[in-house]
């Protein structure tokens, strides 16, 4: 994804500005600017990072983020596409606009969002259709206000150099156990600093930070359609489909059969 465009949406008559990317493997510096942002991830799961928070917004799902919010986005999915659209400020918005979260795209919307795949850059009211095509598709996101995705995936990301390495690692390694212990020694220090570590940092401790890891691996798992949820269970460093099935439901509130679903808009 290139940062190119980022001049041009701070343009004062870019009311509406659209750049899409539909190549997969998107990747962004971290940047913010005075329009608002809408994501919405075709095909795979994209990254965002805003602070010291890791969203993962799945496929047919938006990303609402609010005008003015540092931020970053990356996804190592091939085949993802990314649709991005920017807003600038109205004068009496509410309070949904001002809000980051994940919402779910129903058929209507998404139609409206593949309607632009071929629009680029800046819209204008002396673009006429489009312009008033976009005003339509902002109108209506609010109602999505009070139905935002049952199961945003977020937590605390590592700015601390060491912390930081360490998640990478935690990452590359999922199918391994991956306890405390192997990971402290793998970095030379000692458990109880590792643990202090983390929840002094990341305010929670190493065994939810590993678990959050692994379900969310699981999703980008479940988006290839390659491996069956046996497989994917094996992959991301549970031994058996119940345990990993057991920690699935806990963690996003229903069972990864169904989850997977909904990710492909089965549901």
């Amino acid at each position: 994804m290139n940062d190119s465009h980022f001049k041009a949406v701070e343009e004062d008559d870019a009311e509406f500005y659209i750049y899409h990317v539909l190549t997969g493997n998107v990747t962004t510096e971290i940047h913010y600017h005075s329009s608002a942002q809408l994501v919405y991830a075709e095909g795979g799961i994209v990254h965002v990072f805003t602070d010291q928070r890791h969203w993962y917004l799945p496929a047919r799902c938006f990303m609402w983020i609010p005008a003015g919010t540092p931020h970053y986005i990356f996804s190592t999915s091939p085949k993802v596409d990314l649709y991005n659209f920017y807003f600038k400020k109205e004068e009496n918005e509410n309070g949904f606009f001002d809000e980051i979260n994940i919402y779910s795209v129903n058929n209507l919307l998404r139609e409206m969002i593949f309607h632009t795949k071929d629009w680029d850059g800046k819209i204008t009211k002396n673009d006429g259709s489009k312009y008033y095509f976009l005003k339509a598709l902002k109108g209506i996101l609010q109602e999505k206000k009070n139905k935002h995705l049952a199961f945003p995936i977020q937590h605390p990301f590592p700015k601390d150099e060491t912390l930081l390495k360490i998640a990478r690692y935690i990452h590359a390694n999922l199918e391994k156990p991956l306890t405390i212990e192997s990971t402290a020694k793998e970095f030379g220090m000692s458990t109880r600093t590792l643990s202090r570590k983390f929840k002094e940092i990341l305010g929670m401790n190493y065994i939810r930070f590993l678990r959050a890891l692994r379900i969310t691996r699981s999703l980008e798992l479940m988006l290839e359609g390659k491996y069956n949820m046996y497989e994917i269970a094996m992959m991301v460093g549970y031994n058996s489909l119940s345990s990993f099935s057991n920690i699935f439901k806990k963690v996003i509130g229903i069972a990864p059969t169904e989850y997977q679903q909904k990710l492909r808009g089965d549901k």
